[in-house]
């Protein structure tokens, strides 16, 4: 049986099926609760949807949490145990997601993007190879995969603000910042609810150094966005990058224990932020109390999953905020061995996450300048193992902090130059440019 999607894409598949998959389909590319639950429902009925499974796969394989690898396969097994009755596009959403499985995360993301080109209006296998593009770091590909397939949508169009908001992330990882912002904010007028581009607009006004307009801009619209949306963790860790940019850190503190932590960190995507965040606070020797150890707690379980080497860098930040050497040394031994591999995790491994995971160990132990040794080199291919510029910056942040501390005032400056010719009026960077010309005045005295 073929019929149909809104978007005028073959299923093989009952109407009653393709109407429950479109649901699922739009709560996922809004970021609205709850994409499984509304996909479960409708297989539950439907048992014999090959493009369902295959869809709940990807939701599984783009949390890039090895954590719900046993739903991945799950999913992907009945998926494949029905591709005979499924046609080409959902074949290729099968093979995609096979291909996330076993590891070929770039082979997935090219498989996806393939049954995008074949299919411009299929949101969803946009939507999970514009997610691989940002796991990868792929910056112009966040660009350029969405592009490809816009002029084939109007406005007019039920999901095109969505699109719009990819975009707008993409142009703004590429640096048009200009036109980042105002794609965003389009796809903002068209649905307040869509928290990706909420998300893309926030990163905009990071990159620029606009702090106090980025937390309006999140406080104003949250009470739109925030309600039911699965990824407003992460909106408001950028809203708690404003407030430290702004030295507001116990406001920091109090969105990070409010609205950050309040989730519990039940996946991955969560303690990065975690993560993230406390270690930018500890860094600049703000005491966060018993707040690393409640996150490292959630990371030592995934030690051994080797699944994302951004993952792993997070983690260390963690054990060696909760001071445990440890889960250090074992997360150390762990990428040691996913670095020996063959598959893409190896190559993320081997080019940044083992040397940014020992850097920070080493930034743990007091010992600056190989921290700053070891992370120097790897800043400038830093995009291979995935993240955005904002969450990316803590290398920048640690090396400055590094550099200070270690009375470095030569690498401080050159650092803070770098840092100020983006946001020269960041009070961030100006505090910390005093104290790196604070150093020569000591050794002075």
């Amino acid at each position: 049986m073929t019929t149909h999607d809104k978007w005028g894409n073959p299923v093989s598949a009952p109407a009653g099926a393709v109407r429950g998959y479109e649901r699922a389909v739009e709560l996922f590319a809004s970021y609205q609760a709850d994409p499984v639950v509304e996909i479960d429902a409708m297989l539950a009925e439907y048992p014999d949807f090959a493009l369902g499974h295959a869809f709940r796969a990807g939701l599984m394989a783009t949390t890039s949490d090895k954590a719900f690898d046993g739903e991945l396969r799950r999913s992907l097994s009945a998926a494949e145990a029905l591709a005979a009755r499924a046609n080409e596009r959902e074949r290729g959403h099968i093979a995609a997601a096979r291909a996330w499985a076993d590891g070929e995360f770039d082979r997935a993301i090219e498989l996806w993007g393939r049954v995008a080109v074949a299919h411009p209006r299929d949101l969803a296998a946009t939507q999970f190879a514009h997610l691989g593009d940002f796991y990868l770091g792929y910056s112009h590909m966040l660009r350029d995969r969405v592009a490809r397939v816009l002029t084939h949508w109007s406005r007019q169009d039920s999901g095109y603000g969505y699109l719009l908001g990819m975009h707008a992330f993409g142009l703004e990882e590429s640096g048009d910042y200009r036109r980042a912002e105002a794609t965003g904010r389009a796809a903002i007028a068209l649905d307040g609810k869509d928290a990706w581009a909420v998300h893309a607009v926030a990163h905009v006004l990071e990159m620029q150094g606009r702090a106090d307009e980025g937390a309006a801009f999140l406080e104003d619209s949250a009470q739109v966005w925030a309600p039911g949306c699965l990824m407003s963790f992460h909106n408001w860790w950028h809203l708690t990058l404003f407030n430290l940019d702004r030295g507001h850190v116990a406001k920091a503190l109090q969105i990070y224990d409010d609205k950050v932590a309040a989730g519990g960190f039940a996946q991955a995507l969560e303690l990065v932020d975690g993560s993230g965040l406390l270690w930018r606070l500890s860094a600049l020797g703000h005491d966060v109390g018993a707040r690393w150890q409640v996150v490292a707690d959630k990371w030592r379980t995934r030690i051994d999953d080797r699944y994302y080497a951004f993952n792993d860098m997070c983690a260390m930040m963690a054990f060696v905020g909760a001071g445990d050497r440890d889960a250090q040394n074992r997360l150390i031994a762990a990428l040691e061995q996913t670095a020996a591999g063959n598959d893409l995790n190896a190559m993320m491994a081997r080019e940044v996450g083992l040397p940014a995971s020992r850097a920070i160990a080493a930034f743990g132990r007091g010992a600056y300048g190989e921290a700053i040794d070891r992370l120097l080199p790897v800043r400038g291919r830093a995009n291979r193992f995935g993240g955005s510029h904002a969450q990316r910056d803590a290398f920048s942040w640690t090396m400055v902090e590094a550099a200070i501390r270690l009375g470095d005032r030569a690498l401080a400056d050159a650092l803070l130059a770098e840092r100020l010719a983006l946001k020269p009026d960041s009070p961030l960077n100006r505090a910390w440019q005093a104290r790196a010309r604070r150093i020569g005045a000591v050794r002075a005295a």
